[in-house]
Order: structure tokens, then C-alpha cells, then sequence
């Protein structure tokens, strides 16, 4: 097969020529629109990294780690069976979330993001809180 070509198996899957994935989704997490926030966010997160300062190396791997667990944790609980087990990862998800969010008002204490910036990201935060609390709710055992 010749780089032009790409076999029907992966045409359907939306691989073959550098083209990315469009509009192909291949796992149930990928349906979420909690999911699809928390990627959002994950680069909102590295674009305030990028502007933090020499020394503060910290911050910026806390929030790394504490942004990408959010997806991460979302996606893992979408793959699990249980209710239960899916309610589990998507508390951690939202413990992530306000991590993230204290992240950010440490920064903004520190003053090394401005108030606009955390505001607009603590939004996010908050709009992703939301979308986890009611998937927590529907998967909890009661």
C-alpha cells in the first residue's frame, strides 16, 4: 500500500494520512462532555505553565499533574463496569478539578497570573465540578 493509500479499516477510524481523528470517537469517555472540557482545560493549563517564571517549578508541576489527572480520571472511570467503580474515579476527577482551581488562586496570590485568567479558568473548573457531580450522582450507589 503506498502512503496515498489507507486501508478501509482505517479510513473508518480516521487514520492513515495525518488527517487526526475528526469527528471519530472511538471510546465512551471521548462522548463525555466533562471529558471534552477537562482536555480543554488541560491546554489552558499548559498555556498558563508556559508563562510562569523561572523558579516557580512547582506550580507549574502541580498543575500539570493536578489538570491532566482530570480527563485521565474520567476516562478511567468511564472504561470501569460498576456504577460504583465509575463514581469512584469521577470523585477523584472532581478532586483534581479543585486542585486545579487552588492552583490557580495560589498563582494569583503569588501574583503570577493575573485576576481575568483565574477567573476565566476557575469557570471552567467550575463548569467541569458540575458536570462531574451529576455523573458522580447517577453512578453512586445509594
Amino acid at each position: 500500500m503506498s502512503g496515498a493509500e489507507v486501508s478501509s479499516t482505517n479510513r473508518k477510524a480516521g487514520l492513515g494520512l495525518g488527517l487526526g481523528l475528526g469527528n471519530f470517537m472511538a471510546f465512551d469517555h471521548e462522548k463525555l462532555d466533562a471529558y471534552q472540557l477537562a482536555i480543554e482545560f488541560v491546554g489552558r493549563a499548559d498555556s498558563i505553565v508556559e508563562q510562569l517564571p523561572r523558579g516557580r517549578g512547582y506550580l507549574a508541576d502541580q498543575l500539570h499533574r493536578a489538570a491532566l489527572s482530570i480527563p485521565l480520571n474520567i476516562a478511567e472511570g468511564s472504561g470501569r463496569f460498576s456504577p460504583a467503580d465509575k463514581a469512584i474515579f469521577y470523585l477523584r476527577s472532581r478532586a483534581s478539578v479543585n486542585e486545579s482551581a487552588a492552583v490557580l488562586d495560589a498563582c494569583l496570590k503569588l501574583k503570577l497570573i493575573d485576576s481575568v485568567a483565574t477567573s476565566e479558568n476557575k469557570e471552567v473548573l467550575e463548569r467541569i465540578a458540575q458536570m462531574l457531580t451529576k455523573l458522580i450522582k447517577t453512578h453512586r450507589p445509594d
